[in-house]
C-alpha cells in the first residue's frame, strides 16, 4: 500500500489541514505526530527505507525503542500537509537504544523532522507508560485566544483549569483531569520536553506560556477535539474578560460537583475554587 493511502495517514493529513483551517498554524508553527501501530507499519513496509542514517534524537526515549512514528517535518507548513504530504511529513523509526531515529519515508526534498521532536516522543513515552498503551497522538498548535490568557491570568494549573472549566459545561468532561502550565521557556530543547512530560503524567493538556497548546489522545478526532473545546473556552473567556465588569454569574462548586456525578468523571477538589 501506498504511504498516502494508508487510513492513519490520511486521518493524519486531515488533522493537519483543519488545525490550519482554525488559524492555529501560522507559517511553520505547530506540529504533530503519531505512534503508529504494528498493523499499520507492515501494511507500508514496502515502502519504508532501511538505509537511511541514524540521527540522534537529543534525549533518551528507552520505552519508544522499535516504534514507528509519523511526524511533521522541521520548517514546514501545515497549509502544505495536505498539497503534498510527502514532501512535508516522515515517518521515523526509533532505533534499540532509544537515542536515535532514522527517516523511512517522506521529506522528499530533505529537512528533518519537527524540531520539537524530544518534546513529541518524550511526551509519547509518558503518554504511552500512562495509558497502558492507548494514546498515540501528541499535537501542538498556537491558537490565539489560548495565548492571549497567558498574557493576563496567572500562570499556575489551577487559574487555567478552573477559568476554563466555567466557559462551557462541556470542559470538565472533556478535560476533567485539569490542565498543565509550562512558563515561558525556549522552545525545541530538552528542557521544555522535560516540563511537558512531567505535566503529561497527570493532564492531557499543557499550555506553553506566551506560545501555545500541547494535547495527547487516543486518536486524531479526540486530540482535535480536546485542543478544539480548550481554545473555544479560551475565546469565551477573552470575550468576558473584554466586557470588563466581571462575572455577574458563574458555575459554583457544587455546580461541578453534581456535573462530575451525572457525567461519571473525577474532577479534583483543587480546581474547584477561584484563583
Amino acid at each position: 500500500m501506498k504511504v498516502t493511502d494508508a487510513k492513519f495517514m490520511q486521518g493524519f493529513i486531515r488533522m493537519a489541514d483543519d488545525g490550519f483551517q482554525q488559524g492555529w498554524h501560522e507559517r511553520n508553527g505547530g506540529n504533530l505526530s503519531y505512534r503508529m501501530t504494528e498493523e499499520e507499519v507492515e501494511s507500508i513496509r514496502g515502502e519504508l527505507k532501511k538505509d537511511t542514517a541514524w540521527i540522534p534524537i537529543g534525549t533518551e526515549v528507552p520505552d519508544l525503542r522499535g516504534e514507528y512514528f509519523t511526524v511533521t517535518g522541521s520548517g514546514k507548513y501545515m497549509r502544505n500537509v495536505i498539497l503534498d504530504p510527502e514532501a512535508n511529513l516522515a515517518v521515523i523509526e526509533i532505533d534499540e537504544t532509544g537515542k536515535n531515529y532514522r527517516i523511512c519515508w517522506g521529506l522528499r526534498d530533505g529537512g528533518r523532522p519537527t524540531s520539537e521532536l524530544p518534546s513529541h516522543l518524550m511526551n509519547h513515552e509518558v503518554k504511552k507508560k500512562a495509558t497502558g498503551g492507548k494514546y498515540r497522538v501528541i499535537y501542538h498548535a498556537h491558537p490565539a485566544n489560548t495565548i492571549a490568557l497567558t498574557f493576563v491570568l496567572p500562570l499556575t494549573d489551577e487559574a487555567f483549569t478552573r477559568e476554563l472549566w466555567e466557559m462551557a459545561t462541556e470542559c470538565p468532561v472533556v478535560f476533567p483531569s485539569g490542565i498543565g502550565v509550562v512558563p515561558w521557556m525556549v522552545p525545541g530543547g530538552r528542557e521544555i520536553a522535560v516540563a511537558t512530560s512531567k505535566l503529561m503524567e497527570q493532564y492531557d493538556v499543557a499550555i506553553w506560556a506566551h506560545h501555545g497548546m500541547f494535547c495527547a489522545g487516543e486518536d486524531f478526532d479526540l486530540t482535535f477535539g480536546l485542543m478544539h473545546t480548550v481554545e473555544k473556552s479560551a475565546e469565551i473567556l477573552v470575550k468576558v474578560l473584554s466586557m470588563g465588569s466581571g462575572k455577574r454569574q458563574t458555575i459554583q462548586p457544587d455546580d461541578f460537583r453534581r456535573l462530575a456525578k451525572d457525567f461519571h468523571v473525577t474532577l479534583p477538589e483543587k480546581f474547584l475554587y477561584e484563583k
